[in-house]
């Protein structure tokens, strides 16, 4: 997801709030109720002590003057001051989540600064040098502090007061709002097949026109596509045109597709959009705008429901009330000349999609870490390594380290686990059952599979 430096929000806390930047972050985890591991003990010292049980009427106020009442009056005056040093005092660093929300938000020197110190305060530690933001958020990810009381309501007032078009979106339902952050952009709410209609947001493609790979003369050779084949029909989606779109919804081998990419997360996915349980009309999946530990945050323009980007499962709204999981195509990373090599009958999109951007996020905006908070990462292996990902029949997740993967199956080893059989394709990988059918892979970056799989197992080679 990327800052949109075309579009100015409502809200200013000071004159010099909400200028756009991407924040660089440190690497963390989240921890259970169990002791944290000493990895991050080491990286981000001992939490502190968390209270329990609800706040006090007084702190209730506080919160409500601080997170509430300045971005509804859009002002920040002598009332929040004297409020936040209320809750600076208050010795609960639960009420950091709405801290960090606001300074998400406040990049200006003399509010950031304010935040940062009360923030710091509250942890019992000093974070107020270098991206104050990023990193209260990651300690906050890391500590797995929870949240305060109420604290939907409140993170609710702040986004929805700044950025218009999220009152649907911020509602209660399986997901964790302590995590949600802002991407820098504007969310994508254009109804179904008018996205080539401009927008002020990351802009989704919904049915767009395909040439044979003849015709693709535009691409070349060493450009990354990401396959997808269904029902004996092949396609290639250009990363290039998918950094500019992050979306499209597709239909391929008589299936509807939702083809989401996250460049934050390296991972581009295919889910099926149809074959869904009666009376449920077919999800078309936009960008909101928002991240949830540095992966995009997908919702259904039908319904406003949001969807876990890299599971596929509804998590608020109807399609949540009817446990909607979306099923998965494998998407297989390769480039141009390998694919239409190995498929020669594959479509590709047309070049008009990147919409005259080549942008290589890859190897420049993210080539030194998440740039935005993302909790621990396992540290079995670097953050940006590329892994193929895949869950097994009996539930287990699996990843493979791709890089050792493919010398191993060129050197004819075989790759199994369980009932997943690991093959090269077009110069990609591709999980495949033992009968040979798709089970659904996709590439991604380690810190983004071990992050929504913590529990995954590593191929060790």
């Amino acid at each position: 997801m990327v800052s949109a430096n075309s579009f100015q929000p409502r809200i200013l806390f000071i004159a010099s709030l909400l200028t756009f930047s991407l924040l660089w972050s440190v690497a963390s985890r989240a921890q259970d109720a169990t002791p944290l591991p000493d990895y991050i003990v080491e990286e981000y010292g001992t939490p502190p002590v968390i209270p329990t049980g609800p706040l006090s009427d007084d702190m209730q106020a506080a919160v409500k003057v601080v997170f509430i009442d300045s971005v509804e009056q859009s002002g920040w005056g002598a009332d929040q001051t004297i409020a936040l040093q209320q809750i600076a005092e208050s010795k609960d660093p639960r009420l950091v989540w709405l801290i960090s929300d606001l300074m998400r938000f406040a990049q200006g020197q003399g509010l950031s600064s304010t935040l940062a110190d009360a923030a710091s305060k509250l942890l019992g530690k000093d974070l107020s040098n270098g991206n104050p933001w990023g990193i209260v958020t990651d300690h906050l990810i890391a500590w797995d502090i929870p949240a305060p009381p109420d604290y939907l309501r409140a993170k609710r007032a702040i986004f929805t007061n700044i950025i218009p078009g999220w009152d649907k979106i911020f509602v209660e339902g399986d997901i964790d709002w302590r995590l949600v952050s802002w991407g820098g952009v504007l969310i994508d709410d254009r109804p179904y097949d008018t996205t080539d209609e401009p927008c002020n947001c990351i802009p989704a493609a919904d049915n767009p026109q395909v040439s044979s790979a003849a015709d693709a003369t535009w691409l070349k050779d060493d450009d990354i596509i990401f396959g997808v084949e269904v029902n004996g029909e092949y396609r290639a989606y250009p990363r290039r045109i998918m950094e500019v779109r992050e979306m499209v919804n597709d239909t391929l081998g008589g299936r509807d597709l939702g083809i989401p990419y996250c460049t934050l997360c390296g991972a581009a996915q295919a889910y099926f959009t149809d074959e869904l349980p009666a009376g449920i009309e077919r999800p078309i999946l936009r960008t909101s705008g928002l991240l949830i530990r540095s992966n995009k945050v997908m919702y259904d323009h039908t319904t406003y429901s949001v969807f876990d980007t890299f599971l596929g499962k509804a998590v608020t709204g109807p399609l949540a009330d009817k446990n909607v999981q979306l099923e998965q195509a494998a998407v297989i990373t390769s480039d141009w000349g390998s694919w239409k090599r190995e498929h020669p009958e594959t479509t590709v999109l047309l070049e008009r999609y990147a919409l005259d951007r080549d942008p290589n996020f890859r190897e420049g905006r993210d080539a030194n870490g998440p740039i935005f908070p993302v909790g621990d990462v396992d540290p079995r292996l670097p953050v940006h390594e590329d892994v193929i990902g895949v869950v097994t029949e009996s539930g287990k997740p699996i990843a493979f380290q791709r890089s050792a993967a493919v010398i191993a199956l060129r050197g004819g080893a075989d790759i199994a686990f369980e009932n997943v059989r690991l093959k090269l394709d077009a110069g990609g990988l591709k999980a495949e059952d033992a009968d040979g059918s798709d089970l659904g892979s996709h590439q991604a970056f380690w810190f983004a599979w071990s992050q929504f799989y913590p529990d995954t197992e590593l191929w060790d080679g």
